[in-house]
């Protein structure tokens, strides 16, 4: 994260750059300067989960209860010392950043292939220094800042440029976080959250102005500097070459530097006396080996360039110069080239300026700096990356013509002054084997669709940015979304990965988001999943074709469920919801019971109709774990030890992801469906604990009676039952009745259930989704 070999370097050769300072301190030397105004702190919040986590045990899914615990703490410390936080999340991966966030879940791969040989080798959870973040951390610390009443936001592109934008325009305080790039930025001032001492407030700041001083540099220098030694953008190996021919040429080496210290101050030498030289005078393409990477690199150097800034490592030409407001920057004298930078921050810019660095490679550099601005052009940054249109990815699939039978569309049809703007979020390329009328009415049908998908996305948009939602607006904007890693076994084939369980949920979101008012998938584009899952390479996306759906009273448009404020709408809110699941058949047994205990059969409901690998001893561990917990302090979950426990079992590691992705599935749905449910029914600090289903899957697989799982509670046993009852009783209706362990053994070999390969999904329901292979997992 950040610029390659910086933190080292700082840590180790230019400590001057790191100063002791007590937020407390500032924040009052803050108030006096600004009379009125609140010390406000920006927090990367991305930065910061592994640092706010603080409960001992992690692997067996989360102590969710303490984590809330723990960021009630950080905020109230804050607050007590009168500084505002804001936090931003990561909403987006940017196309430029996608090859190093595939590096990044490979390397979480291999760490979790690690995590899971120390169990099964020492039956125990490993040191911190093998720590790995729960599944979900990020998505359920949006709301739980959010239930602690902090301000929230979302990002719409790499949340670090959002974070230093932010601290820049309004005047803070500083920003919190720990990412090198905030020492690039001309920003407030950027604190370290792993210095931080949350007792006394004391951290430590990092001073950009004291590196520029230790390198020779000047603070608009720092850019071009963090592009040649790579960054989240620039591959490192880039300029590897580069690096070493200046480290060659550098005559002041030190001897108690190590090597990149070296190379750093040989990059930094370079620049302040060659580069320098003819700054202003020559492009950068003519004094660097940018050769067919301009455009990438150009994009870098500019992506450090905040909302009223300017680079002057930008050749430009007079005429060039424009406010940043609306700013093209040239970065060539050839008038006919047409090479411009486009840096946006205004939402009324021209998209349709010309934004090639490279009249022969048509590489495209869009820097989209306000919140306001159109997200959804296409960015082309390298001319080995194509960039593919969703429905551009089977050319020579022949669409079959429909009539067009959606009443919204139709609305737009029969309007002769109809014009759809230009930007499309999909646009269709199929082949139609029709006539020009024919073809014209139907592209004029995707036309009228996508303007529709514009008006909607602009709720989603808002919805997104607040941090109330998870990948609705991805799919809308750009039918692409991505989910991490999570701890699974990948050499335990009894149980099928988290994105494959939850793929057909997801599939019929996607219909209901993309599918018009009458929620046909037939006609929906496929959606770019990058999931992460044994087996998966990650070379490119799966490619999702929408499910049908199948809702009582046919689909509601989105614009019934997410705008329609008349009587019954949450009725059909939760229809859509539990179409989602395919559950619509179980509506009355769910309403029935009380929150949060919905949302938990729900998910308990689908998984064991949906993976015939789980038995009734897992359905007793889920449910009595989350009836203890409702009585359960937070200080009795802290003394519960799962060291005292006899083992950690690596399968009940896996279950415990499975249920807590299922938890964020439903984030996903119920922001979908116009969110019929609150926030609270699922959030996992009401619904599980690692620990204690540890516990209770334990006891569940030694034989032990119900009773002593609800901990002798007879109000517990009473719900225990009937959340049993309708679990198993909807399992039965599907054919996947749930049996014992216990009978596996009397008729199997081996402890385990018969596994049909490559995943445990029951039978039943494998001919009612999509086949896996042939389907949904379509290749580029």
């Amino acid at each position: 994260m950040g610029v390659r070999g910086l933190q080292g370097f700082v840590g180790s050769s230019c400590p001057h750059v790191c100063t002791a300072v007590n937020f407390k301190e500032l924040a009052e030397r803050h108030r006096s300067e600004h009379p009125g105004c609140t010390p406000t702190v920006v927090v990367d919040a991305m930065c910061c989960l592994r640092y706010w986590y603080t409960p001992d045990s992690w692997i067996c899914g989360g102590q969710w209860r303490e984590y809330f615990s723990s960021l009630r703490e950080f905020v109230k410390t804050f607050t007590t010392a009168g500084i505002k936080l804001i936090f931003f999340f990561d909403g987006m991966v940017e196309q430029n950043k996608r090859d190093e966030w595939v590096k990044r879940r490979l390397k979480n791969n291999r760490e979790i292939a690690r995590i899971f040989h120390y169990v099964k080798s020492h039956k125990e959870q490993p040191g911190r220094n093998m720590f790995f973040i729960p599944s979900g951390l990020a998505i359920f610390t949006r709301f739980a800042l959010k239930t602690l009443g902090q301000e929230t936001l979302c990002s719409l592109q790499e949340a670090d440029y959002e974070v230093a934008s932010y601290g820049l325009q309004n005047h803070c305080l500083g920003i919190l976080g720990e990412d090198t790039d905030y020492l690039i930025y001309n920003t407030c001032p950027y604190f370290s959250i792993s210095e931080l001492c949350l007792e006394s407030l004391d951290t430590i700041m990092l001073c950009r102005e004291k590196l520029c001083q230790s390198l020779g540099l000047s603070l608009c220098d720092l850019p071009l500097l963090a592009c040649l030694l790579g960054n989240d953008i620039i591959p490192e190996g880039m300029f590897e070459s580069f690096r070493y021919k200046c480290l060659s040429s550098y005559t002041s080496v030190r001897e108690n530097f190590d090597k990149k210290g070296n190379i750093i101050l040989a990059v930094a030498d370079h620049i302040s006396k060659v580069l320098h030289l003819h700054q202003g005078e020559k492009k950068l393409e003519e004094m660097l080996p940018l050769g067919p990477n301009r455009a990438l690199f150009y994009k870098g150097v500019a992506s450090y360039i905040l909302p009223g800034q300017k680079s002057p490592w930008f050749f430009q030409k007079p005429k060039g110069v424009v406010t940043l407001n609306k700013q093209v920057v040239s970065m060539c004298t050839d008038p006919d080239s047409n090479q411009k930078l486009l840096i946006g921050t205004d939402s009324e810019f021209n998209l349709e300026a010309p934004m090639c660095t490279d009249p022969d490679s048509k590489q495209e550099v869009l820097i989209c700096t306000d919140p306001e601005s159109t997200q959804e052009a296409s960015i082309c940054t390298h001319p080995e990356i194509k960039q593919e249109d969703p429905m551009d990815t089977e050319p020579e699939i022949k669409q079959q013509v429909t009539m067009v039978s959606d009443p919204e569309i139709l609305k737009y049809l029969a309007d002769p002054g109809f014009k759809p703007k230009p930007l499309m979020l999909y646009k269709t390329t199929a082949v139609f084997p029709a006539g020009p009328e024919v073809r014209w009415h139907v592209e004029r049908q995707h036309a009228v669709r996508n303007q529709l998908r514009l008006n909607f996305g602009q709720v989603a948009r808002a919805h997104h940015v607040q941090a109330e939602s998870y990948l609705v607006y991805n799919v809308l904007s750009s039918g692409e979304v991505e989910c991490g890693n999570s701890l699974e076994d990948a050499l335990d084939r009894t149980l099928p990965g988290q994105a494959q369980v939850y793929r057909p949920v997801r599939q019929r979101v996607y219909s209901l988001l993309l599918g018009g008012s009458q929620g046909d998938a037939s006609t929906c584009p496929t959606v770019k999943e990058w999931f992460v899952y044994s087996g998966n390479p990650l070379r490119h996306p799966d490619l999702v074709r929408p499910l049908q759906m199948n809702i009582p009273g046919g689909t509601p448009s989105l614009k019934l469920l997410w705008l329609s404020t008349e009587p019954g709408i949450q009725v059909r809110r939760l229809d859509a919801l539990l179409a989602c699941f395919d559950l619509s058949s179980l509506k009355e047994e769910l309403q029935a019971l009380e929150s949060p205990f919905q949302a938990l059969c729900c998910l308990l409901i689908y998984l064991f109709v949906q993976v015939d690998a789980l038995c009734l001893e897992d359905l007793h561990a889920f449910i009595a774990q989350a009836l203890c917990l409702q009585e359960k302090s937070t200080a009795q979950l802290m003394d519960l030890q799962v060291l005292t426990l006899d083992h950690v079992d690596p399968r009940a590691v896996q279950l415990g992801s499975l249920l807590v992705r299922g938890l964020t599935t439903l984030v996903l749905v119920n922001s979908a469906c116009g969110f019929p449910w609150t926030a609270a029914d699922f959030m996992p600090w009401n619904l599980f604990d690692g620990k204690l289903f540890h516990q209770k899957y334990l006891q569940s697989e030694k034989g032990h009676a119900v009773a002593v799982l609800v901990e002798q509670n007879r109000s517990r046993l009473t719900t225990f039952h009937t959340l049993k009852s309708i679990v198993c009783k909807a399992c039965v209706k599907e054919d996947r009745p749930v049996v014992s362990r216990r009978h596996w053994r009397a008729h199997h070999s081996g402890g385990r259930p018969p596994i049909p390969a490559p995943c445990s999904f029951s039978a039943k329901n494998a001919k009612k989704r999509l086949n896996w292979e042939e389907e949904t997992k379509l290749r580029f």
